[in-house]
């Protein structure tokens, strides 16, 4: 199975967590979409969204996965999927203009005024770095806001995944 993963999910460490059958494809955009942290997380914070905008300049860039059909459930209870995250068949390209078909997921649950934890947005920027994504586009995701998390112990397992500490 095909998965385009845009948000955490492009860091395979925080992926293989998830899902420990997935393999890089490689680095794909999803064209029409401009990636927002605006979806309302189960933990309060704000997570990515690929929010569709129709606009033919807007993309959002992230790594295409393939993933072992019987690990999709897995992924869609990590995801959230019916809790404020919904899936959708998406064509996404490669830097070669290659067309591939995925599964994504889509934010239900949006609110602009939120924020996402720190150690969120450096799931995202760690992901962005591994898939060697242009470096504007890093730049935005490190201009993001974010703040700390409440729950110390959560933000320390989170950044150990990436061998960091809080």
């Amino acid at each position: 199975m095909k998965y385009f993963a845009f948000g955490s999910n492009m860091s395979l460490n925080r992926l293989r967590e998830r899902v420990p059958s997935c393999e890089v494809i490689g680095t794909f955009r999803l064209l029409e979409h401009t990636l927002c942290f605006h979806k309302r997380g189960t933990d309060g914070s704000a997570k990515c969204d690929a929010f569709y905008t129709g606009k033919p300049g807007d993309v959002v860039y992230g790594v295409l996965y393939d993933i072992a059909p019987a690990e999709k459930k897995t992924l869609d209870i990590a995801e959230g999927l019916g809790h404020g995250y919904e899936e959708k068949s998406v064509s996404v390209l490669s830097p070669l203009q290659v067309v591939e078909n995925a599964v994504t997921y889509y934010a239900t649950h949006i609110d602009r005024s939120l924020f996402p934890f720190s150690w969120y947005k450096k799931h995202v920027l760690v992901g962005a770095k591994e898939a060697e994504l242009p470096i504007y586009y890093q730049q935005q995701i490190e201009a993001v806001a974010a703040v700390g998390d409440p729950d110390l112990d959560r933000a320390a397992r989170q950044l150990a995944i990436h061998g960091l500490l809080p």
